[in-house]
């Protein structure tokens, strides 16, 4: 009897010990929770976008003519001013061309020059026939010369008149000639200048395609180089995010090459239209300062502020679950459980702005070995 009582002892024993480390040590932590409360604090809402760096304005350095590359005055990674020589190729017989062509010119001006001293002596001549036509004029109405005197001082004075109209037609001839051969000269030149090719800016070489001695057609690009004033990210933002963006917001751009550094940018552009495959938007974002050296197509990560929010009740962003497909919060009202339901103003990184409680309402913080919080459930604090 003695042992029974004494075995029914232990095994109370046993379950007093069993209930007493349950409590203690699973049911105790299961409903035990952390609490915080919600505090007032600045809020920027931020969209991210991968992109590649790329620029606005790079121009292509075409031949523009058929010939052979005599030499090339940059390479690239290298700066070059607006106006340098960049390109030199083979002229052939065009400067050849162009002293017979200026040599054309030359007999041009000279053919006007005797023409017109032709015509000054014509003149001079006519003046002289005209007064002795004008006394054979005179004498014949008095008969003191022949009939064939006078025929012959009126066509002298005709003959002169003629030849004063084709030295005057020859002058004419000589100016057209004049402008012709100037124009030889002019369409000489600029064929010239085509084999030396300038820098239309001041920029960044980024390609070189063809080297020495090569030959080219007119099409054919020979360098590349970046306008750094319009450096930028091309970055592609899904359109599900891209309704706040705007023209002028702050960005942050992160090189892959400097992960570590965070360079400031701003919204430059919005391309109009989007990608009907990827369904993204294309947003350029500009440096404030551009890093020197930079590289065409390197990859980066922009983070554009879109809008920001200062003095907003906020609350870690893990807080918030849905029910019914509403925000709301778990909060301790008379140390029990209850579900509030919140209006969500503003998303962030790590915190979200809301509204709908106060800023000493307990806020419930759950972790793995807690039991799943109920409407009205009793509380451990």
């Amino acid at each position: 009897m003695i042992n029974k009582i004494v075995k029914y002892l232990v095994i109370l024993a046993i379950i007093g010990i069993g209930g007493f480390l349950f409590y203690n040590k699973i049911y105790i932590p299961k409903i035990t929770y952390k609490t915080t409360l919600p505090k007032k604090g600045n809020i920027s809402v931020k969209v991210f976008g991968i992109g590649n760096e790329g620029a606005k304005d790079i121009y292509s350095i075409n031949a523009g003519v058929s010939a052979k590359v005599l030499s090339i005055l940059t390479d690239e990674g290298k700066w070059v001013k607006k106006g340098d020589l960049l390109v030199v190729m083979d002229e052939v017989n065009l400067p050849e061309l162009l002293k017979e062509a200026k040599l054309g010119v030359n007999k041009a001006k000279f053919d006007f020059i005797a023409s017109q001293k032709e015509l000054k002596g014509f003149l001079a001549q006519k003046s002289l026939a005209l007064i002795t036509f004008k006394r054979y004029d005179k004498l014949k109405k008095q008969s003191f010369v022949s009939k064939a005197e006078y025929d012959k001082a009126k066509s002298d004075l005709s003959q002169i008149k003629a030849q004063i109209e084709a030295t005057k037609a020859h002058i004419n001839s000589a100016k057209i000639g004049i402008k012709i051969a100037k124009k030889a000269v002019d369409s000489l030149q600029t064929r010239i200048s085509r084999y030396k090719i300038y820098s239309p800016v001041s920029g960044f070489v980024i390609s070189k395609n063809i080297q020495t001695h090569q030959a080219v057609l007119p099409n054919q690009t020979i360098l590349e180089i970046v306008d750094p004033k319009t450096v930028w990210i091309k970055t592609y933002i899904d359109e599900k995010i891209s309704a706040d963006i705007k023209v002028g917001q702050k960005a942050i751009i992160t090189l892959r090459s400097k992960q570590n550094k965070k360079l400031k940018g701003y919204v430059k552009r919005i391309v109009a239209q989007s990608d009907p495959v990827t369904l993204e938007r294309e947003v350029d974002v500009a440096f404030d300062k551009l890093p020197i050296p930079f590289y065409i197509n390197e990859q980066a990560q922009v983070v554009i502020i879109t809008k920001q929010f200062k003095k907003l009740l906020r609350v870690p962003a893990n807080l918030i679950v849905y029910k019914d497909e509403k925000p709301g919060i778990w909060i301790v009202k008379n140390n029990k459980a209850h579900f509030q339901n919140v209006k969500i103003i503003a998303r962030g990184e790590n915190y979200i702005g809301i509204s709908g409680i106060k800023d000493n309402t307990k806020l419930l913080i759950t972790s793995p070995g807690n039991k799943p919080l109920k409407e009205g459930m009793s509380l451990h604090l």
